[in-house]
């Protein structure tokens, strides 16, 4: 593997790192505080591309790679987990699902719009009782008697980007005595009848991102708005998931990383004993483990992206690097704020959300110990 970036990679990184800083921090920590996220940012995004980065031009998309999306996602997340977590449902999640399931049609009429910053995507697996068993989903999809649409009754629950999303992929038993085989999915439009979305779902972390309860009460979904064939849902949201873990590491290293840049200032600047705290060999021992996991996180996702790049079986890979970039983050972030010492348990200063952020990355996209049966299942096949 090569570890430098292309001319393309690294002018694109530089353009994620200036956005982040110049439109994101300073708005980051008073959507934190207000529990909302700015649609003028996300309009902003849309019109940056940064919701299309590994699509093809041909359906509106910038045409680059999986590694490039990474490299966006580590530099929003570098100075807020919400932003990044808006971009990988919506890029990851939501947008895979068409692309790799749906007809042309689909593609021309549903991915276009998600892809060259027109429209806004989110993804309905997550119910109140099928969180990592996903087979435990109840929301249901009956055929109508001429076959021409399908009426989804259920709810669904933590669907990112929810409160302002305009397209909704959907999971739906379509056959109850199939169980996870039973389960398909749907391409649904906010404005349908009978769809509502909760206020949002108060949480610890990713405080601004949009996460909500979704009620589908009789919505009637057209049968051209599915996705494959019946029974093919679960298949469909496994393999999206797949790519989504990447996505989340690349959010986890950015947690982590700006963490540590916000230490460095720090320890730089604080006195204590009558010298700066970067001059003790605790500090300095501490910020080398640190960003050594970092940067080992930072490479295993690479791989993961690089392998989904040239087409090869990347789910092991994603699953490591999920794990251990999460696993790190926490760390890291926990690290940061004892550098800090009280003030970083204070909100004046950006570890503290780094540390609130972090934790779901060890949950959502598939929890660690699911992480951990996908890596030890593939090891003793």
């Amino acid at each position: 593997m090569n570890f430098n970036l292309t001319k393309e990679q690294t002018l694109a990184k530089e353009l994620f790192y200036k956005f982040a800083e110049n439109e994101i921090r300073p708005i980051a920590k008073d959507m934190d505080e207000t529990e909302v996220y700015s649609l003028d940012l996300v309009a902003k995004m849309q019109k940056c591309h940064m919701f299309g980065i590994p699509y093809g031009k041909e359906y509106g998309g910038a045409g680059a790679d999986n590694l490039t999306y990474t490299l966006c996602m580590e530099e929003v997340s570098k100075i807020d987990g919400s932003t990044g977590i808006t971009i990988s449902v919506h890029t990851s999640l939501a947008c895979a699902c068409i692309e790799q399931f749906g007809t042309e049609e689909q593609k021309q009429e549903f991915l276009r719009p998600l892809v060259d910053g027109s429209k806004i995507g989110c993804f309905g697996l997550t119910e109140p009782g099928a969180g990592s068993d996903a087979g435990g989903v109840q929301t249901e999809a009956v055929k109508s008697e001429d076959g021409t649409y399908y009426t989804i009754t259920g709810t669904k629950v933590f669907t990112t980007n929810s409160g302002f999303a305009d397209t909704f992929v959907v999971f739906a038993l379509t056959d109850r005595s199939k169980g996870s085989k039973g389960l398909s999915a749907f391409i649904v439009d906010r404005t349908m009848e009978g769809l509502s979305v909760s206020e949002n779902i108060e949480r610890m972390g990713i405080r601004a991102a949009s996460n909500c309860e979704v009620i589908y009460e009789g919505v009637k979904v057209p049968a051209s708005r599915m996705l494959g064939k019946e029974g093919m849902g679960f298949k469909i949201a496994m393999t999206a998931l797949n790519g989504g873990r990447i996505g989340i590491a690349a959010q986890a290293v950015g947690l982590a990383q700006g963490a540590i840049n916000e230490a460095i200032k720090y320890v730089k600047e604080r006195k204590q004993f009558g010298r700066e705290i970067a001059k003790f060999q605790n500090t300095q021992f501490k910020l080398a483990e640190m960003q050594t996991k970092v940067d080992a996180a930072r490479l295993m996702t690479w791989r993961a992206a690089t392998a989904k790049d040239n087409h090869e079986d990347y789910s092991v890979y994603a699953a490591m690097a999920k794990l251990f970039a999460s696993d790190v983050a926490n760390e890291v972030t926990r690290g940061c704020v004892q550098l800090f010492g009280g003030y970083g348990y204070c909100r004046e200063y950006p570890v503290e959300r780094a540390m609130r952020d972090a934790k779901i990355t060890e949950i959502y996209e598939g929890t660690s110990e699911v992480m951990k049966m996908i890596i030890s299942g593939n090891m003793l096949k």
